[in-house]
C-alpha cells in the first residue's frame, strides 16, 4: 500500500475529526486505553511466541489466576509490557526518543525476567540473529542507534508514517538487546505516534507473517512499502474505533451490519481489513458503528 494523497487527506481528515472529538474526553480515552491493554499486550507478546490468549492476558493484568497453569515468565512479560505501554502513555509529553529512554523501557520490559540483559544493549561477543538475518556486532550498536535516532528527528521530508516504518525497520534490523527487541520497538511505534497526537496502534499476531515479510523486504531492497502499509492500517482502524466511541455511537458486530444492511459479511469484512469502512476490532472481532455507512 503506498501512502498515496488521497491517503493522507483521508489520515488529515481523520486527525482533525479525532482531535476536535476528544476534547475533554480525557476520561473516556483513558477508558479506552484501559480495555485495549490487554488486547495490544496479548498481541506484542504472541507475535514473539507467548502461549497465553487474550482472556488469560486479561486475567494476569487484572491480578487474577489464569485458568491454567502459566509460566512464572509469561506472567511477568504481560505485565512488564503493560507497564511500559502505560508508562510511554504518561511521559510521552515530556521527552524525545533517546538512548537513555530506550534502556530504561528495556529494563522494566525485562525486570524479573533476566536481570543480567535488561536495560542495556549487547556488549562484546553478545551476538543475535533473527531468521537467517544476523545482527551487527555489539560494537557498532551504540553508533548506529544514534544514527537511526538522529535521522528519525532531522528527516522532516518524509510523511510520518513513512519515518515510523523506517525507524522500527532499522530498530528492528540492528536488534541491539538479547531479548525484547520486537517488544520495545512497537512500543517506540506508539511513542512516535502519540507525540504527534495520534492514539496508539496494535500490530496484531493475525498479520505476524506480513510483518516479518516486511523485515525482509527491508534488508533485500531498502523497500518499507510493507512496513507502511501495516502502519497506515492499524492507525486508520485506531481512529475508527475512537472516533466512534468519542462520537457515542451505537457499536454492533460487522456480522450483525451485514445482516441488517442485507450486505455480504465476507465483501464488508474485506473492506474492514482494507479501511475503506470505518470498521475496527476488539478482542478480535470486527465491529463498526450502527450509522456508518
Amino acid at each position: 500500500m503506498a501512502i498515496t494523497k488521497n491517503l493522507r487527506q483521508n489520515i488529515n481528515r481523520l486527525k482533525k475529526d479525532y482531535d476536535s472529538l476528544k476534547k475533554g474526553k480525557d476520561s473516556l480515552l483513558d477508558i479506552l486505553f484501559e480495555t485495549e491493554l490487554s488486547e495490544a499486550v496479548y498481541n506484542s507478546n504472541a507475535i514473539e511466541g507467548s502461549t497465553l490468549t487474550i482472556a488469560e492476558t486479561e486475567k494476569i493484568l487484572m491480578e487474577m489466576e489464569a485458568s491454567r497453569h502459566v509460566s512464572v515468565i509469561e506472567i511477568f512479560e504481560a505485565k512488564n509490557l503493560a507497564r511500559v505501554s502505560e508508562y510511554i502513555k504518561n511521559k510521552v509529553t515530556v521527552k524525545d526518543i533517546n538512548k537513555d529512554l530506550i534502556l530504561l523501557l528495556h529494563k522494566m520490559l525485562i525486570e524479573n525476567i533476566n536481570e543480567n540483559i535488561s536495560g542495556r544493549f549487547r556488549k562484546k561477543n553478545e551476538y543475535v540473529r533473527v531468521g537467517m538475518h544476523i545482527a551487527p556486532a555489539p560494537e557498532h550498536i551504540d553508533r548506529m542507534i544514534e544514527s537511526v535516532l538522529v535521522e528519525y528527528s532531522s528527516d522532516h521530508r518524509k510523511y510520518f508514517l513513512e519515518k515510523i516504518a523506517q525507524f522500527h525497520l532499522e530498530f528492528e534490523n540492528i536488534h541491539p538487546f538479547i531479548d525484547g527487541n520486537g517488544r520495545i520497538g512497537r512500543v517506540l511505534i506508539n511513542y512516535q505516534l502519540t507525540q504527534l497526537g495520534f492514539p496508539p496502534i496494535i500490530i496484531r499476531d493475525k498479520e505476524k507473517s506480513l510483518y516479518y515479510k516486511s523485515f525482509g523486504e527491508y534488508r533485500n531492497s531498502q523497500k518499507s512499502t510493507s512496513m507502511e502499509k501495516i502502519l497506515t492500517l492499524a492507525l486508520l482502524e485506531s481512529m475508527h474505533k475512537r472516533i466512534a466511541y468519542l462520537k457515542g455511537n451505537t457499536i454492533i458486530k460487522l456480522s450483525q451490519y451485514a445482516k441488517a444492511e442485507k450486505e455480504s459479511t465476507s465483501i464488508l469484512l474485506n473492506k474492514a481489513k482494507r479501511q475503506t469502512i470505518p470498521a475496527f476490532r476488539e478482542k478480535g472481532i470486527w465491529k463498526i458503528s450502527k450509522i456508518s455507512a
